[in-house]
């Protein structure tokens, strides 16, 4: 795979576990699943669904535009959330961020999540092969 490159920003935490924040095959960046975490590492204001969600959200779209891209080349955004009673919750801040951008979705509501979190997503775009990656790194993986 000689056309696959990995994308990093420290706009978005860095991977904690055994993978990358995207790869890019192609014209096609896979976005890992992104926690609310801060790029920092530092604390949230508070631990509420909105600003975990916000944050999760946030970290998807530095990774996107990390790669060149913006919310109209999501093609694809999946949302784990905890508890399906955060649903509505989820679709005000995840309109709020995306404005115009209606990518293809699914929202699944989970038990739990990894450290107690309330939220995370991953995502599949299109990125133009002449768009300006901000970091990246030419990868054989």
């Amino acid at each position: 795979m000689s056309d696959v490159v990995t994308i990093y920003t420290d706009l978005a935490p860095r991977p904690a576990g055994h993978y990358v924040q995207a790869k890019l095959a192609g014209e096609h960046l896979y976005i890992s699943g992104q926690l609310p975490i801060r790029p920092d590492g530092a604390p949230l204001p508070d631990d509420g669904f909105e600003t975990q969600a916000g944050q999760a959200i946030e970290n998807m779209l530095a990774v996107l535009e990390a790669a060149g891209g913006s919310p109209d080349n999501l093609v694809r955004v999946t949302a784990y959330i905890v508890g399906v009673s955060n649903w509505p919750r989820f679709n005000q801040v995840y309109a709020a961020r995306l404005g115009e951008a209606r990518p293809a979705r699914t929202v699944v509501p989970v038990p739990e999540l990894h450290y107690g979190y309330l939220v995370e997503i991953d995502a599949i775009a299109i990125i133009a092969r002449d768009a300006p990656a901000r970091q990246a790194e030419n990868s054989s993986d």
